[in-house]
């Protein structure tokens, strides 16, 4: 059964000046292995959290840096979540986290599904 679904976007170029305005969001929003990808990789990383926190109830508390998307030997991308973002999922009941991020035209994407 699905749990929550979450969508968001984001227009790379706008990201892009922000993170130039604030350069310690780059160590506040990705951990260390998301922050040497190139910047659409890191809008639409970015896009998948805010995808997982809107599946998730968008709870207070959780932490930016407990969701991790890496790649599977595929290439696939996945969450490796932990800490308070876990600690959400598994208040809900999730057992599995679909994501599926795009980045093309100056707007990077990302879906989320959880399912029980």
């Amino acid at each position: 059964m699905i749990l929550g679904v979450g969508i968001d976007v984001v227009d790379i170029g706008r990201f892009d000046e922000t993170m130039q305005r604030t350069p310690a969001l780059r160590e506040r929003l990705f951990t260390e292995q998301e922050r040497s990808r190139p910047l659409a990789s890191l809008a639409a990383r970015f896009a998948a959290k805010e995808a997982l926190a809107k599946a998730l109830g968008a709870p207070v508390g959780m932490h930016w840096l407990d969701a991790e998307i890496v790649s599977e030997a595929t290439g696939d991308p996945q969450f490796d979540i932990r800490g308070t973002v876990l600690a959400r999922a598994e208040q809900l009941g999730v057992r599995s986290v679909h994501v599926s991020l795009s980045h093309d035209a100056g707007i990077a994407s990302a879906v989320v599904v959880l399912e029980d």
